[in-house]
């Protein structure tokens, strides 16, 4: 039900009656049974089902699409992960990625297909500021609502060399990896996914290199390969988050402090707690810090942008 209340409610009236119907459903709950915990996670259990089966309603054609295609749907949970690449938190991560002093490289962990390492490539409207994207028309323009606080660009930041990291990157050149991509857009989002299929057609042109790795383990290794004369930028986004050991994340954070780069961390307050000590809690947003320390409110899916 949480999912429902903080996450689905007043973003998607699908997700929300899903959800709710999913918590009071023994067919629904009998089937996430069988299924590692790992692979419960609401957002993968929506997008699978709408990709084998179509948006049933809430309710009985919701049960029976389960049980007609459950096998279906629980090989898609098995197979995919949770890889939503919303190049739309560009409009909340390039903000703070202009205040720093370039030429900037860039590496994003649980890069997904790596559309977030091109933000200098998409043009933005914050309301009160806007910077259209360098390569004029086709690119997408990605609103945000921001506070009076946020420090809006003028330029975008030069960015000389990118780079990301993934457990298994999705190929923008194999049709069912972006369907399953378009497949985490949630179905009444209409502005997400043309965001996402143009910031797909920019990728396609120059597409940014994602090495298949685990951010545990593979990561000092992409940092020996950025280049000595650029600031060296790492950054995740709704990451960490499915990093289930907190000894895992703890070990993050001190390879993070313990090189010379900045650390650019957009997550769920929850995940890195001593980031967002002596905040008000903001279940519905994630915490958007430089090298640990709290810098901004942010949509979950790029929407907003509240400085602190």
């Amino acid at each position: 039900m949480r999912f429902a209340r903080v996450e689905a409610e007043g973003r998607s009236p699908v997700y929300a009656s899903w959800a709710r119907h999913v918590a009071g459903s023994l067919r629904a709950l009998a089937f996430l049974q069988t299924l590692p915990p790992d692979r419960r996670q609401p957002n993968l259990f929506f997008a699978a089902l709408r990709l084998v089966g179509g948006l049933p309603e809430a309710g009985v054609a919701f049960d029976d699409v389960l049980t007609r295609e459950g096998d279906a749907i629980a090989a898609v949970m098995r197979a995919r992960r949770t890889q939503t690449n919303e190049p739309g938190r560009c409009a909340c991560l390039l903000p703070l990625l202009a205040q720093l002093d370039g030429p900037l490289a860039l590496i994003e962990v649980g890069a997904s297909a790596g559309l977030c390492l091109l933000p200098d490539l998409y043009g933005y409207d914050w309301g009160r500021a806007r910077l259209d994207p360098p390569g004029g028309t086709g690119a997408p323009m990605f609103p945000c609502r921001v506070n009076v606080r946020a420090p809006l660009p003028e330029h975008h930041p030069e960015i000389v060399w990118r780079a990301g990291l993934d457990l298994s990157p999705p190929d923008l050149g194999d049709a069912a990896d972006v369907a399953w991509l378009e497949a985490l857009v949630w179905p009444e989002q209409t502005d997400r996914l043309a965001g996402l299929r143009q910031a797909t057609s920019i990728a396609r042109q120059a597409p940014p290199p994602v090495m298949a790795g685990d951010l545990t383990r593979d990561l000092e290794a992409l940092i020996a390969q950025a280049p000595a004369d650029a600031r060296l930028v790492v950054m995740h986004s709704a990451v960490l988050t499915y990093v289930s050991d907190p000894g895992a994340r703890a070990d993050f954070a001190r390879l993070m402090r313990s090189r010379d780069l900045h650390w650019i961390s957009n997550e769920a307050p929850g995940v890195f707690p001593d980031h967002a000590e002596g905040l008000t809690p903001r279940e519905d947003m994630f915490l958007m810090a430089l090298d640990g320390r709290p810098v901004a409110w942010t949509g979950p899916h790029g929407q907003s942008l509240d400085w602190l």
